[in-house]
């Protein structure tokens, strides 16, 4: 569950960054690399290519950031508690 609220904070963190930041890779260089043609349709206030680029980055900064955190607390066994008698 832990992981889950990792992957979502970041995906809106790094959306965030790249609506601000259009050019944070790697979005833009797997959006170009998909042969789209860039257009400047807004789709809620943002220019669609903007916006798809903060997708992609928000995903593959997302799954970078809970792996990280996946294997960070691999190895952490929770505490074991004293059981009353």
């Amino acid at each position: 569950m832990k992981g889950a609220l990792i992957f979502l904070a970041s995906f809106v963190v790094f959306l965030v960054i790249t609506l601000v930041y259009p050019i944070l890779p790697p979005g833009i260089q797997i959006y170009n690399a998909l042969g789209i043609a860039q257009s400047s349709y807004p789709v809620v206030g943002i220019p669609v290519t903007t916006l798809v680029c903060a997708v992609f980055n928000g995903v593959i900064y997302g799954v970078i950031i809970w792996l990280i955190y996946s294997l960070a607390t691999r190895g952490k066994k929770p505490a074991e508690t004293p059981s009353e008698h």
